[in-house]
This record gives structure tokens, sequence and C-alpha cells, in this order.
């Protein structure tokens, strides 16, 4: 009996577990149902469950009833199941038909997991010809929700028509339709360049979002699609409403109605509205055929026989008068109407080719649309249709470089100040909080910051050292001389750029030598501003109007406008600045570029003690200028000339007249130096690319201006007070 307990007990044990075995297992089974059950019921509250939606019954009437194969792989299940290949067909095509009755079904998204075919779905190809790659699920999403044309679209049509004249009329010139919801072509922007860009003009890319709300099951709730509006209110706080939503940095009036809280979809809304009244117009005005638009009514665009800028019952005839300007435009105007949640998506993408397609209409007709009430970019650090974020988006990559990614991206300074070394980083529309920020209002620590001379500065306190991490140029005094050094008696050297707004290297002057100074010269430091009553001694103190401490920083995110101070903080004492004093008091009368204390010199010798820093600047700039083309002309084959805007900056006047012409604008005819013209003609780009040099540190500048009229051979004996 003793030997037959244990063999009892183990018995009764085994039982047990084999019980709590299949217990667990029947909970684990109920917990998958369930969970399918659940996601079953929000699917069916969705758009993709909508059977009797125009979306999945268009081609009941068809003889024979069946979705076509151009349709089938977003408007039935089978029809997506044959383009990705989970019937056993080719992959990336559509073979046949589908047959009608189904919706957007579960198979869609979770067809054959053994497979693998949509778990490793992870690159889409739109209209335009763009794959975008490394992709997560919302591959699925964007292969439907990409649209059907392009900016290549309307450009091949263009091509084909034969067309020359923009603004003649053509039946050859049909409309191209968008189609509807092309969210991920709204949120790519002109990554893939679903709508027509225009050229010289810059676009934002991808929409910017915070880490993890950046994909579209991450907003949508991929079985309801309903947006999580909770998680939304992490950062945007009491919004009950996504269109009340504004984007962080969106700090300028796009609609031009004087309200820079509302959200972004109000904002597109009127934008669009001045859009389509643009095109009508336009179509009466240049091509004298009028056009009305209707969004309920394909192919949207009609003749409005009667001119009364309304759709009427009558008016059925489709619109086939487009020119080539007017069909850049009203595609445009679709590209914005079919995804109803493009303010979600990529708003300020959307505002600029809508304010772009004005801007081309505008060309033509005799009362263009005022846009100077509009705002078509952000203020620079949000501004993602800019140069200075949009340089690499041709790219192999599509990575801003080590060498560039410190400034020129969203990530790069805040993996600088953490790691201590630049590195590769994805492109921008601009930069984020966690830019500068760990968690608002907490600024990530800035050490003391090295100057490209190697010397170092330090702004302490409240955030100014981050701004010069940046605004510090890329040259100095100690790198032009490393240049010439090299070669000193060469007459073949590049030019040296500072780079673009060196403003801290300006502002502390010769304590960080980031203009080139001359041997035996003595130059500013930042002294103008330490007698600067105490406040507005800082970038941001300045530009943020921030308090000078931090027990009184309380910040609001139009403090981060930085593109202008505030007037009201220069008044009092500026106000009466002998330039401006006619104007008085009042904030709005108040112009910076004409600031000028009462002790300023006449720096440009002109007799004129009244006129503004900015003018007594480029009263120096002018000389300067003229002397370096003097000494070029005497010293090389070539005259110089210089354009801002076109880089290397330095051309050669190849011709003679004194003019730089397109064909001499280009890096092939760039013009080299020797030593001398190259630490003046450096000067001058450093008065240039710093356009507020006249605050930040005017005396430093026309010392330099001075210095380097004097070593290319000028008279500076006018320029006493040097």
């Amino acid at each position: 009996m003793l030997k037959k307990i244990p063999v009892l007990f183990i018995s009764l044990i085994a039982a047990a577990v084999f019980l709590s075995l299949v217990l667990t297992s029947s909970r684990g089974t109920a917990a998958v149902n369930n969970k399918k059950d659940k996601a079953l019921r929000l699917w069916e509250t969705s758009g993709h469950a909508a059977r009797t939606d125009e979306a999945f019954v268009h081609w009941n009437g068809d003889n024979p009833p069946q979705v076509s194969a151009s349709c089938a792989k977003c408007h039935s299940t089978p029809g997506f199941k044959d383009f990705v290949g989970a019937d056993g067909s080719a992959v990336g095509v559509v073979d046949a038909a589908a047959a009608i009755g189904t919706t957007v079904e579960c198979e869609v998204c979770h067809t054959d997991r053994d497979s693998g075919i949509l778990r490793n779905w992870t690159s889409v190809t739109f209209p335009s010809g763009v794959t975008v790659n490394n992709l997560g699920p919302e591959a699925l999403c964007m292969e439907c929700h990409q649209g059907r044309a392009a900016k290549a679209t309307i450009d091949t049509k263009i091509a084909s028509s034969g067309v020359a004249n923009e603004d003649t009329s053509s039946t050859k010139l049909s409309f191209s339709n968008v189609h509807y919801y092309a969210a991920a072509a709204s949120q790519f922007g002109t990554v893939v360049k679903g709508g027509y860009e225009y050229a010289d003009h810059e676009y934002d890319a991808r929409f910017s979002h915070i880490t993890g709300y950046n994909a579209c099951i991450t907003c949508h709730n991929p079985h309801s699609l309903k947006v999580n509006l909770r998680a939304c209110n992490t950062c945007h706080t009491g919004i009950t409403d996504p269109k009340d939503i504004r984007y962080v940095g969106s700090q300028v009036d796009y609609d031009g109605d004087g309200d820079i809280t509302e959200g972004m979809y109000y904002e597109i809304q009127d934008i669009m509205a001045e859009a389509l009244d643009t095109i009508m117009r336009y179509a009466r005005a240049v091509l004298n055929k009028p056009i009305v638009y209707d969004p309920l009514n394909n192919p949207y665009w009609f003749f409005d026989t009667n001119g009364n800028g309304t759709k009427d019952a009558d008016e059925t005839t489709s619109y086939n008068a487009f020119s080539v300007r007017l069909l850049k435009a009203a595609y445009n105007y679709q590209v914005a109407t079919k995804d109803p949640n493009n303010f979600a998506h990529n708003g300020k993408y959307i505002i600029e080719l809508l304010y772009d397609s004005m801007e081309d209409l505008n060309k033509s007709l005799a009362v263009p649309t005022d846009l100077v009430s509009l705002s078509r970019n952000d203020e620079g650090h949000f501004n993602g249709g800019s140069m200075p974020y949009r340089d690499w988006d041709d790219s192999a990559t599509y990575k801003v470089p080590a060498t560039c990614s410190r400034c020129h991206s969203a990530t790069g300074l805040k993996n600088y100040l953490t790691t201590g070394v630049a590195q590769e980083e994805p492109v921008a529309n601009g930069m984020l909080c966690t830019t500068c920020h760990t968690e608002p209002p907490e600024l990530f620590p800035a050490p003391i910051i090295t100057f490209p001379s190697g010397l170092t500065a330090n702004l302490a306190g409240n955030g100014s050292n981050l701004c010069m991490a940046c605004h510090q140029g890329r040259e100095s005094t100690v790198s032009v001389n490393t240049k010439i050094n090299a070669s000193p008696n060469s007459t073949n050297l590049s030019f040296s750029n500072i780079h673009y707004f060196p403003a801290a290297a300006v502002f502390f002057g010769t304590e960080v030598k980031g203009g080139y100074e001359f041997a035996g010269k003595t130059y500013a430091g930042r002294q103008p501003f330490t007698n600067h009553g105490g406040r507005f001694n800082t970038c941001v103190q300045c530009h943020m109007s921030a308090a000078v401490t931090a027990e009184e920083h309380n910040w609001t995110m139009r403090d981060h406008n930085v593109a202008e101070p505030k007037k009201e903080n220069c008044v009092p004492c500026h106000g009466q600045d002998v330039s401006q004093a006619h104007k008085g008091s009042d904030p709005e009368m108040f112009d910076f570029e004409e600031i000028r204390p009462g002790n300023i010199p006449d720096y440009d010798a002109d007799g004129n003690t009244r006129e503004s820093l900015k003018d007594e600047l480029a009263g120096l700039q002018a000389p300067l200028y003229a002397q370096i083309q003097i000494y070029a002309l005497a010293k090389f084959p070539t005259g110089i000339l210089y354009d801002s805007s076109s880089y290397p900056y330095w051309f050669k006047d190849l011709n003679g007249n004194g003019v730089l012409d397109p064909s001499e604008a280009t890096s092939a005819n760039a013009f080299k130096f020797d030593a001398k013209l190259l630490r003046a003609a450096y000067n001058y780009q450093a008065s240039v690319k710093e356009p507020h040099g006249f605050v930040h540190n005017a005396r430093y500048i026309a010392q330099l201006l001075v210095d380097s009229i004097q070593h290319v051979g000028g008279n500076v004996s006018a320029y006493t007070w040097r």
C-alpha cells in the first residue's frame, strides 16, 4: 500500500496538469476568438465594409457585372489577392477582373499567414514611378491610398498633346483625376510627387510627426479606421476635433485672415476657395471659356454655360478646353479635394501646391489674385519647402550627409550633442520639438560652443548655445589662412564660403574670428552688446522674447517664431533712433532695418549720419565689390561677378558685359582666386550671408569691409573712424 501512494499521487498531479493545460488552451482560444470578434465588429463600422457604397457597387450594372482589372486591386478582395500574388498569380499586377460582391475584407490584410506574402510587403511604387522602401504594415494601406496620377502623369499628357503655348485651350488636354482618398500621396509630399510641382519651387517631403505616430495604423485603428484622438491629446491638448489641430511651428497666417491659431483644416479650406476662384477667373478672362467645379460628379470640371460661377443642374458638358496652365492648377485643386484629411496628412504640401498654382495662373491674369496676404512657407526653422531641407532629396540614400546633418535635419543636432559625432541623418521638413528639447520645456544641454576657428564662446543659461551650434558659419580666419598657406602664390584658389546666417560668428566678432581678420588690425568683439540695458543680450532673449532668467521662463509656441524679434521690445529705445524717430513709438511702425543708435559713426563716409546701420554697411559693400572687380580685371584674364543666390557665388565675366548671364552662372565657370582676392571676397560674402549683421555687430562687419577694400588696393582714407 505504501508503495502505491506515490504512483497515485503522481497520477493525480498529471491529471491536474492536463486539465490545467486544457483550460489554459481553451481560455487562450477564447481570447483569440474574442480578439477576432472585436476586430470584426470594428471593421463592420468602417468604410472598408460599406458594401452598398459606390466604391463597391459601381460595376454591378456592367455587362458582365465584374470589377475591372484596372480597379480590382482596391475595390475587391480577390483583386487585391491577385495583385499581391496570394492566388498564385504574378506579383504586382492584377491579371483579371474580379467578381462583384466583396469589399476590403479580412483576407486583404491577413491573407495566408504561412506564405509571409504580406508580412514581407514593405515597398510601394507610386503613380509617379517612385518606389518607397522599408515601410512597415502601412505599405498595405498605401497600395490603395496613393492615388492614380502624379506630376509625371500631367507632364506626359502635356508633352503628348503638342500644345506649346501655356495659355492655349485644347481638346487634347483632358483632365486627370488623382482619385479618391490619396492620403499616402499627400503624406509623402515631394518624395512621390503626387501633386503637380512647379519648376524652381521646393516642396515639403513626408510629413514629420513624432516617433510612434508617423504611420497609417499608428494614427488610425486598422479595423474601424477611426483616429485615436486620445493619443492626439497627448500633445494637442484640449482638441476634440482633429480639424482644430495646428502644426507645431506653423506660426504664419497661411490664408491671410489674421488668425494664426486656427486648425490647419481651416487654413487650407480658405486657400482652396481662393484657388478655385482664381481657376474660374482664369478660364473666363484668359480662355474665354468659363469653368465650374462639381466635387460629386465625374469628371468634376464642367462648362459654366451661363457664367454664374455655380454648377447648375443643366450644366453637364464636361470641360474639354483646358490650357496647360489651367490643367496643372485644376489637377492640384483636385489633389486637395480628394484627400479630405490632407490637413492631417501633410497640410503644408497642399498649401504649397495651391499657392504655386495661383502664382502660375497670375502670370496671365490682368487682375491677379492677391497673394501678398497669403503665406506659402513657415519661418525658416520649420520651412520644409526650402532648399536648406530639400537639397538632399535626390541623393541615393535620401539622407543628409554627416557634414550637413547637424543643422539641416530634425535629428542631427540632438545626436551630435549626445554623441559628439555628426552622422548621416534622414531628410526632414524642418525642426521638431525634439530637435532642441528632451521634453518641452526642457532643453538639451549644450556645452560651450567651439567655432570653426577653434575658439569657443558661451551664452549659457537659456538655450542660446543650441542656436550657436548651427549659426556659427563654417569658415574663419584660420581656415582661410590654412587654404592660402598651402599654396601661397596660387591664382587657382577655390572660394571659401562662410555659409548662411552666421549670426553668432558676427555677434562675437574677434572673439571667434568668423570674418577674415587682417594681421596688424584690431576688431570688435561683442562689446556693443554688453551695455544693452542688461537685457536682450542672447539669441533666445531677442528672437524668442524669452525672459532673461530661468525663473521668468514661460514661453509659448508662438515665441518660437524666430524670424523676427518682437518690435515692442525694441521701440522703447530704438523708436527714437535718428533714422526712424519720425515714426514715433508705435510698434507697428517700427522697422528693424532703420535701427541707428545715436553714437554710431559715419561708417561709409557719405556724410549722412541719419541713415540706418543697414544702409551704412551697404555703403561699404558697394565700394568693396567695385574694388574687387577692379583688382580682378588687373590680375586675371576675365572680370569677376557675384550672385548671392547661385553657388559658388563668384563667376568669370566671360563676355565682359558686367552682367552675370545664365550661361555664366555655373559651377564650371567658378572664379579662381589669388590670396588677396580670396580674403576680400570672403569678407564680402560674410557681410552678405549675415543679412542682419547691422543688428548683431555692425562695427565688426564695417571693419572687415573697410580693411578688405584697402587689402585689394582701394583708398580708405575717408574712413577716419577705423
